[in-house]
């Protein structure tokens, strides 16, 4: 800026010093044109003086280290997350991703997917199991085995890896004995493949596999299951920095003690996922589908109630096809919805109502028989669901059966066994007064003389079959 003040200054003496001359127009203008070609000059040496100066070197940025939640059920909306927050660190070049996990297990083809991205990983991972009280328990195991450096928080615990059958995707039904040796096998050779790779303890590995064997994070630290134990997500990376770990791409040496820790969350699609991973939503889903399809068969045309169940209905089924459900389960629910509607069409007195309650519970029960615990339907949420719907279906028939015993009230139908008195002698035909209004009508027990008190016997047409009544009713 001082050049440049330096060089308009120059320039404006200059000029000042060429018009104080007696000098021609045309003498003056060639001294402006000298002026500013001056100023140009020195303008474009500022320019070229500023380049060549050396400019001071800016501070280099704080590492980057981010963090992911592995809290729940691994299902395949936690392995999207995962995967993304691996491709996030990987373009952004940052030091590492740690994965902070509490779960109790999960699918072993959504497991299968992290563990191959952890081991194709450009990045260090760093697998913390954390905050204290957290487990990594079945597909956490294999998931803390995958990643470059593992930790624990104090008391927390790590084990029981033993693969569930429908967990381990088989499909519907329990596999046999031969079927479960060739899981186990195949589940024990990844994970001592992951413990080898990684530098871990694959003795222990194998047990945790085999017999479900779980230990604490002292433990896990003395038998080289873990690297480190550390209290805090900050000690965390104090205690790794430093540290050579291997990555796709060869060694990486970590600088993590004053890294800035960057937390990736969730994001709409894998927050939706994760809530239909869970096998209780998509009972509740299913129950809405019940009573949305119910509704609208019911009430044709309403729209709304058939809409609702439909969507429902739909969601349900991505639910289960996630958890992979038992397709015999599945069989029986579908079996107490038609009872369901058939009872609505044809009259049952409840007993369709009481097969479908009962194939409701059945298929329930059976959905997610097979699954690991933390993968069931709630047996509470079960009972309550098949008691609202019979307590419905009991109103709803008994309403129905009500309805029909009910005495008629209006039409033709009404005016059986209704009393009126005639209005001239009947033998057979003649006149009655009966309910505000003149029938004619016709005896079909014998004359009737006008003033004695007649009950309808049935509605011919517009005629009155009627005999004698001994019930006094006033007109």
């Amino acid at each position: 800026m001082k050049f440049h003040c330096y060089v308009q200054v120059l320039g404006a003496l200059y000029l000042l010093h060429c018009t104080r001359k007696r000098q021609s127009i045309v003498e003056k203008l060639r001294c402006l044109r000298t002026s500013i070609n001056m100023r140009m000059w020195l303008a474009g040496a500022l320019v070229l003086l500023v380049s060549a100066t050396p400019r001071t070197p800016a501070e280099p940025t704080a590492p980057v280290v981010n963090v992911v939640q592995l809290d729940g059920v691994i299902g395949p909306a936690m392995a999207r997350y995962v995967l993304r927050a691996l491709d996030e660190t990987a373009r952004e070049k940052a030091q590492a991703l740690v994965i902070e996990i509490d779960t109790p297990g999960g699918l072993m083809k959504s497991m299968d997917d992290i563990t191959k991205a952890l081991l194709g990983s450009a990045v260090p991972t760093v697998a913390y199991v954390y905050p204290s009280g957290a487990r990594a328990a079945s597909a956490g195991v294999f998931v803390t085995y995958g990643t470059s450096i593992a930790a624990m928080a104090p008391t927390t615990h790590l084990g029981a890896a033993h693969p569930v059958a429908i967990a381990a995707g088989t499909g519907a039904g329990s596999p046999d004995k031969t079927e479960m040796t060739k899981l186990t096998n195949d589940a024990v050779a990844q994970i001592r493949g992951l413990a080898i790779r990684n530098g871990r303890n694959a003795a222990w590995a194998e047990q945790a596999v085999r017999q479900s064997v779980s230990i604490t994070d002292q433990q896990a630290l003395r038998l080289g299951v873990i690297n480190v134990v550390a209290n805090t997500p900050r000690d965390l990376l104090a205690k790794i920095d430093g540290r050579s770990v291997r990555t796709s791409l060869g060694l990486r040496r970590l600088e993590t003690r004053h890294a800035l820790v960057v937390d990736v969350p969730m994001d709409l699609t894998e927050r939706f996922l994760q809530l239909l991973s869970d096998p209780n939503v998509g009972f509740i889903l299913m129950t809405l589908a019940i009573y949305g399809l119910i509704f609208e068969l019911s009430n044709p045309g309403s729209v709304f109630p058939g809409v609702i169940g439909g969507l429902a209905l739909i969601l349900a089924l991505a639910s289960f096809a996630i958890i992979e459900v038992n397709v015999a389960g599945l069989l029986l629910i579908a079996f107490a919805i038609a009872l369901f509607i058939t009872d609505i069409k044809v009259p049952s007195h409840g007993v369709l109502t009481a097969g479908g309650i009962a194939s409701f519970v059945a298929g329930s029960l059976l959905l997610t028989e097979e699954q690991a615990p933390f993968l069931r339907i709630s047996l509470t949420l079960i009972l309550t669901v098949a008691i609202m719907t019979a307590a419905f279906f009991i109103f709803a028939v008994g309403a129905g059966i009500r309805a029909q015993a009910r005495k008629i009230q209006t039409g033709q139908e009404a005016l059986v066994g209704a009393v009126g008195v005639a209005r001239s002698d009947l033998a057979p035909m003649g006149t009655v007064f009966l309910q505000g209004e003149f029938w004619n009508a016709k005896s079909v027990g014998g004359p009737i003389v006008a003033g004695e008190h007649v009950s309808v016997v049935r509605v011919t047409g517009l005629r009155l079959d009627v005999r004698k009544s001994d019930e006094f009713q006033p007109d």
